[in-house]
């Protein structure tokens, strides 16, 4: 390709052996190729450094360490060595807080620019940064973007290298430290906060960022023994008032050791050196695993009563135990669809299959996008043969135009529609491409993200991510759609997901002494689904009247299965606490988050001082506000005429939240790989030649299996920035493009298929079943007084002979046929199963049937 000479890489495993030695004859084009599609093969340490830290860039000469590129680029792969970390994590519930010092040194002989990259993992956010070395200070700090200081200088190649070429996708913390002398170290001191998965079992799941236990880098590995070479200290401290019951870890720990007498605190440690081929991870096991927990934190003492600081905050979990729902079975539910032009004219087949789907007892209403904001039905309503026969008919077989989309206000049109009462609403959004006003579109979603779920589909890359933004605020799931052969399987896939029973009607009520009042940030979610969880931050606000009174009383409820269920727990008023005000600062991000829709609808400048003002006062950054680094050097300047100290003299320098588009074709880790500035700009445009050309690589199936095995972190907010479609779609193939012939019997089937299941003895069926009609009547069981009883069998019995084709995409459809015979001749189907082996010569078994 491109005229390359097909030759292999000489590569050594070694860090002293030469470096990589390319074809020397190729241009930056060729030889750019060669390196991408060789990174695989290669297997130095510099090729396999798989996580981010303090990176370098050297200015030697020499080529110890580096890719050797011909005589067109060479790239040191140096990252600075750390020597230690000391890690604190203290675990509330199911919120971290997380400060870490890291101590580096450059242990080469040259000096060496350094950058230091944090990556941004889910549900995290870093509120403070500082770096010291003997020569300099390094600060973060937040600003409002209104008011940007003067333009940092220098290092700014770096952060652009990183942001377009870098493996790894997602956001990422990232600040350029200056340069650091042979011998010299820099110390790293952060904190951050983040919010702990539930497990199955109730546990809190925590996971050590590899920054902070770099465990891949064989710098910092000694291959033969398995042992660290730098010092690893940590220490977790562990909170609820259920009661910290059991603590378990994929590394060896100390005794749990608690610190007081209701087991309500405790703390554990790292016992000796950890293994290094796995992630360090602690589950933390609480008492009285119920659906609902609540742990208060106490406010800042130094902050102003009533402000988001200085005010008790309660988390809340919300996590009901949801019982699996019987497939084909009545089941409620709004479904609305969102199509536009592209979806109609090219995806019919997915739109028979996804109606047909559905089941009895739910609501349903579609909605042509492009062509009108006005739903089929004026509202949903009820999923029968006759709305479901009328909803086909009245829907376009093409477009009239493909032009603009007016997705935006379809969407408002649906949000106006009242939600059938008991029923959780779902949306599945189908785009072709980037509609206007995708802001707008992203506020509209989050503003109504606690009445709802989004799945998304998009059909081209430029709409991925605002299609990963939908779902993402919504807790439901986005799909990359790039083959018409595929498509009916995803849709399917997601169709699956979204009939997973909830808890609906879901409410939260507060008892409190008189001059108290409770704010939830960000509001209750009205439906809850199985396998979910909410934390939810409630803040309360005022003054007791009644100071005798040290508890306050919260009330969960919510319906399942027509059955009303109620929680209720009891939590502290005046808590206990070590100040570090986790809950708080998670609190303000999920508060800016609903600040934000607020700000870009234009409702005045209010929302938007809010937000900026919360960001700079609990250090957690918002959409209006930056980071910036200030460099203070800590060396004392003296002027010689007259003798006096001069005030340190401040820079500024690159510190910022880095969108990283990500390419991971080798790994799920990143890979520092930094070049010279001079080279960046020279190649930038044959790069980006280079990549749209190359870019069927990322549909390797080696990629696809890493895309699964290791998600990308979502962004703090519904970043509407590049997103990587292969990283989020449902990947999986049909053997539909191998058998078009049955794609085509499957869709005549599907579409004689009624609503509730059934299909009636028609000539259409015996065509699809390839046997003659008066033969299907005549061999019709003498017990069946109802022919569409035979029919039914008969079909479900023909899907199960082609079983390697229909299972994924008949599934939901042969689960309701089945429920419906159930429900009408259970003791005629072992004869009809029979009958009807016999004469399509197949073998289903009666298990299909539930016999």
């Amino acid at each position: 390709m491109l005229g390359v000479e097909s030759r292999p890489l000489q590569c050594r495993d070694t860090p002293g052996d030469n470096p990589v030695l390319m074809n020397r004859d190729s241009g930056p084009l060729g030889l750019l190729w060669l390196y991408m599609k060789n990174l695989l093969v290669c297997r130095s340490p510099e090729m396999w450094h798989q996580s981010f830290g303090l990176l370098g860039k050297s200015y030697a000469h020499d080529t110890t360490g580096s890719f050797f590129l011909g005589k067109w680029l060479r790239v040191p792969l140096y990252p600075v060595s750390l020597c230690s970390a000391v890690v604190d994590v203290a675990i509330q519930d199911y919120v971290a807080d997380v400060a870490a010092e890291l101590i580096y040194q450059n242990k080469s002989q040259t000096s060496t620019e350094v950058l230091f990259v944090f990556p941004l993992g889910p549900h995290m956010a870093i509120y403070s940064f500082q770096a010291r070395s003997e020569d300099a200070k390094v600060h973060a700090v937040l600003q409002d973007e209104v008011q940007q200081p003067h333009e940092a200088t220098g290092g700014w190649e770096n952060l652009e290298y990183l942001r377009d070429q870098s493996e790894y996708p997602g956001e990422a913390f990232a600040c350029f430290l200056g340069t650091l002398s042979p011998g010299r170290e820099v110390v790293v001191t952060l904190r951050y906060v983040q919010e702990l998965p539930r497990e199955p079992d109730g546990a809190a799941r925590f996971v050590l960022s590899p920054t902070l236990n770099p465990y891949g880098t064989l710098y910092v590995w000694n291959c033969r023994t398995s042992k660290l070479h730098y010092s690893l200290l940590l220490t977790a401290s562990l909170q609820s008032p259920r009661g910290v019951v059991d603590v378990q870890a994929n590394f060896a720990l100390t005794p749990l050791i608690y610190t007081a007498q209701d087991h309500s605190t405790a703390q554990v440690s790292l016992a000796g050196s950890p293994q290094c081929h796995h992630d360090l991870e602690l589950l933390v096991y609480y008492g009285d695993p119920t659906a609902v927990s609540a742990v208060v934190e106490k406010g800042d003492p130094e902050a102003p009563p009533g402000s988001l600081l200085g005010d008790p905050m309660v988390l809340v979990t919300l996590a009901p135990s949801i019982p699996e729902a019987v497939p084909g079975q009545r089941q409620s539910g709004e479904f609305i669809f969102l199509l536009n032009t592209t979806f109609l004219e090219h995806a019919q087949d997915s739109l028979l299959f996804l109606l047909k789907s559905l089941p009895l007892g739910c609501y349903f209403n579609i909605y042509c996008y492009e062509e009108t904001s006005v739903g089929i039905y004026s509202q949903s309503v009820e999923y029968t043969q006759d709305n479901l026969t009328e909803a086909m008919r009245r829907i376009p077989s093409t477009g009239s135009s493909l032009g603009d989309s007016n997705l935006l206000e379809t969407l408002r049109s649906v949000y106006n529609t009242p939600r059938p009462h008991r029923h959780p609403r779902q949306l599945f959004i189908f785009m072709a491409g980037l509609p206007p006003d995708v802001e707008a579109i992203a506020a509209e979603v989050c503003r109504h993200r606690n009445s709802h779920r989004c799945f998304s589909f998009c059909f081209s890359e430029d709409s991925a991510a605002l299609a990963m933004a939908l779902a993402k605020e919504t807790g439901g799931e986005a799909a990359y759609v790039s083959s018409d052969n595929r498509r009916s399987f995803v849709v399917l896939k997601c169709l699956k997901q979204a009939l997973k029973p909830a808890a609906e009607g879901v409410s939260l009520s507060w008892t409190l002494p008189r001059g108290l009042e409770v704010e939830v940030l960000g509001g209750t979610p009205q439906s809850i689904f199985q396998g979910q969880h909410n934390l939810l931050y409630a803040q309360i606000h005022g003054q007791a009247q009644d100071t005798t009174v040290a508890k306050g009383v919260m009330t969960l409820q919510y319906s399942l299965d027509g059955q009303d269920v109620t929680y209720t727990i009891e939590f502290p008023l005046c808590p206990q606490g070590d100040g570090r005000l986790a809950g708080h600062r998670l609190a303000a991000r999920c508060l800016m988050k609903r600040l934000l829709p607020e700000s870009v609808s234009g409702s005045g400048e209010e929302p938007r001082h809010r937000a900026v003002e919360i960001s700079l006062t609990s250090g957690i950054i918002c959409p209006f506000t930056s980071y910036v680094g200030v460099r203070t050097p800590q060396r004392v300047t003296w002027y010689q005429r007259p003798l006096a100290l001069l005030p340190p003299r401040q820079s500024l320098i690159p510190c910022q939240i880095v969108e990283l588009r990500g390419s991971r074709i080798s790994s799920c880790y990143p890979k520092s790989i930094w070049v010279p500035p001079g080279w960046l700009t020279a190649v930038r445009a044959s790069w980006l030649a280079l990549r749209q050309l190359t870019h069927d690589i990322a549909a390797l199936p080696q990629r696809r299996a890493c895309s699964k095995a290791c998600k990308p972190p979502p962004p703090l907010f519904s970043s509407l920035k590049y997103v990587d479609p292969m990283e989020f779609g449902l990947c999986s193939s049909t053997l539909w493009q191998w058998c078009p012939e049955a794609a085509a019997k499957c869709q005549e089937l599907v579409a004689l298929q009624n609503a509730d299941g059934s299909w009636a003895l028609s000539s259409g069926l015996a065509s699809v079943l390839e046997v003659d009609e008066d033969e299907i009547k005549g061999k019709m069981p003498d017990e069946v007084m109802e022919p569409s009883i035979w029919a039914t069998v008969m079909a479900v019995t023909w899907l199960h002979r082609h079983d390697e084709y229909y299972q994924d995409l008949c599934e939901l459809l042969e689960a309701k046929a089945v429920t419906w015979l159930c429900s009408q001749a259970v003791s005629q189907l072992d004869k009809c199963l029979e009958t009807a082996n016999t004469l399509l010569g197949s073998s289903v078994k009666p298990s299909v049937f539930r016999l």
